[in-house]
């Protein structure tokens, strides 16, 4: 929503693209390896991903232009390795708002500052604030300049069936209606998805009481860009304000709602700029401020029971619903589009059997319920569910006021990679390892006189080699890397001469031994891949 007087994409610091209609060539499409419905950040990433590997994908969306409103805006650290995977890192770099600390305040008084993990091995810092609306226009960028990537704007999916080749569907369009043959289809359609409800599906899960109105204001506020939430406030008694900042002297506010406001009332512009006011005024700003555009928000933790329906593979909010404590919604998808990328890469392009589709679901639907779990706990400490919850919320707040350590309970417990540990594409681990990190994990960067050790992956499997009587594996899709056992890696990484770790294309780690011969490696990682005969033949 907008102020009365200016458009639904009329904003006051981005310019809205307008994208037309397709001009198909008339007779019949041609069957494509994948098509991606939704050109939003997940299809973008999904798109790119599988170009990497040189596979074709056509993007379709309904809408003619980005998404309104700043929507997601905390982009994690690791996304920001699968920006730079993408080759699209650059416009990011240069415009998001990096930030590594959160600080928690119960009825004006602090009573938790904390810090992110941060060091110099890390490339990146642990979050980025960024509007949705660059989000879409970077990877936008990126995905222009892909000559495997085409995109039809103003196309909607309004069909489905599958069939022994793979799948079509139905595409309708201002031209008309037509027929569209893919081999498989990521449905990255959003929390609506229109593919999951053709099929027949349902997301289940727990829908939480908490509702939030979501506001951006463009003003000039000298604080610097961190993380506060603010328990209890003045300008909002009983509830939560969570203050975000982000580029173009944009700050998001995220305000709870009473339980006797409707979501319309609370959504009337002359009801958002009082509440905004409020907080304003709660913080100490009292210099002129706009209102940009604003929206209501319900905390859901909902997932399909399988990610995979057939040829049709759903991926970030099509696929699960997250709440966004912990800033895990964006980045969740974007791990998924990556993930289901690069095993549809590999086995288009007879790298890999199709049963490695099967790991995708146990390794998402995996990260998601680790989501739920973390951000249920943040839901129901920020949001309350019923008297009981907010009775002990409020004592624990409370006693945080004396004493430091119980302000850790209002800590959002921010998003963090999940480990593939019991995947099918993840090796055992060898039991000689008593530290570094474990198979399933995603691989702990550092600092080398040069780059970092990230920066020498490659764009498949990756073998770290370390000191001499390391062992090779003679396999296209693998790039092999060789460091000295006592260096900084090696000792991140608990090595000794002869270890070996095996990096995925996503890297995460995919095995690790002290001591591997050249037939143990090969045979993990045609396991892994799920080959057969024919495939590495």
């Amino acid at each position: 929503m907008r102020p009365a007087g200016r458009g639904e994409l009329d904003s006051l610091y981005f310019t809205y693209p307008h994208f037309p209609a397709p001009v198909r060539t008339p007779g019949p499409e041609t069957r494509r390896p994948v098509v991606i419905a939704g050109a939003g950040p997940v299809g973008m990433t999904a798109a790119l991903t599988l170009a990497q590997y040189g596979i074709r994908s056509l993007l379709l969306d309904r809408k003619d232009t980005f998404n309104d409103g700043s929507r997601a805006i905390c982009i994690s650290r690791s996304s920001y390795y699968i920006l730079e995977r993408l080759g699209a890192l650059q416009p990011f770099l240069d415009k998001a708002l990096g930030w590594t600390r959160g600080r928690s305040f119960y009825r004006g008084r602090q009573i938790l500052e904390f810090d992110m993990p941060d060091s110099a091995d890390e490339k990146f810092r642990p979050m980025y604030n960024l509007q949705q609306q660059y989000i879409e226009a970077f990877l936008w960028q990126a995905v222009t300049a892909n000559p495997l990537i085409e995109t039809r704007w103003q196309s909607e999916v309004t069909g489905i069936s599958e069939e022994p080749q793979g799948v079509t569907l139905t595409v309708s369009d201002p031209g008309g209606s037509y027929a569209l043959p893919a081999q498989w289809v990521l449905a990255a359609d959003g929390a609506r998805s229109a593919i999951r409800q053709m099929r027949g599906l349902r997301l289940q899960g727990e829908n939480y009481e908490g509702r939030y109105v979501i506001a951006d204001v463009q003003m000039a506020h000298d604080y610097p860009t961190i993380r506060r939430a603010l328990f209890d406030p003045v300008s909002r008694p009983g509830g939560t304000v969570l203050i975000h900042r982000q580029p173009d002297n944009i700050w998001r506010i995220d305000y709870q709602l009473r339980d006797d406001e409707s979501a319309e009332e609370a959504t009337r512009e002359e009801n958002v700029r009082a509440a905004v006011a409020a907080v304003l005024a709660e913080i100490g700003q009292d210099s002129p401020w706009q209102l940009e555009w604003w929206s209501v928000y319900s905390a859901n933790t909902l997932a399909l029971e399988d990610y995979r329906d057939g040829r049709v593979i759903f991926v970030g909010d099509s696929a699960h619903i997250v709440p966004i404590f912990g800033v895990r919604g964006l980045n969740n998808g974007l791990a998924d589009a990556q993930n289901i990328g690069w095993k549809l890469a590999f086995v288009l392009t007879g790298q890999a059997g199709e049963a490695l589709i099967d790991s995708y679901t146990p390794e998402r639907r995996g990260a998601t319920l680790d989501v739920f779990a973390n951000a249920g706990k943040s839901t129901r400490f920020m949001t309350p569910p019923d008297a009981g919850w907010r009775l002990m919320r409020d004592a624990a707040l409370s006693l945080a006021l004396t004493r430091s350590s119980a302000g850790r309970l209002a800590n959002p417990r921010q998003m963090t990679p999940y480990t593939y540990a019991a995947s099918p594409a993840t090796a055992s681990d060898d039991p000689a390892f008593s530290d570094g990190p474990i198979p399933g994990a995603l691989m702990p960067d550092v600092a080398l006189e040069t780059g970092f050790l990230s920066d020498r992956m490659g764009p498949g499997f990756t073998l770290l080699r370390f000191g001499a009587g390391a062992a090779a594996c003679d396999d296209p899709a693998l790039t092999l890397v060789d460091l000295p056992a006592d260096g900084p890696v090696g000792r991140a990484y608990g090595a000794r001469p002869g270890t070996a770790y095996l990096i995925r294309p996503d890297l995460h780690i995919a095995g690790r031994w002290h001591q591997a011969d050249a037939t143990t490696l090969c045979q993990t990682l045609n396991r892994l891949l799920a080959r057969t005969e024919e495939t590495t033949a």
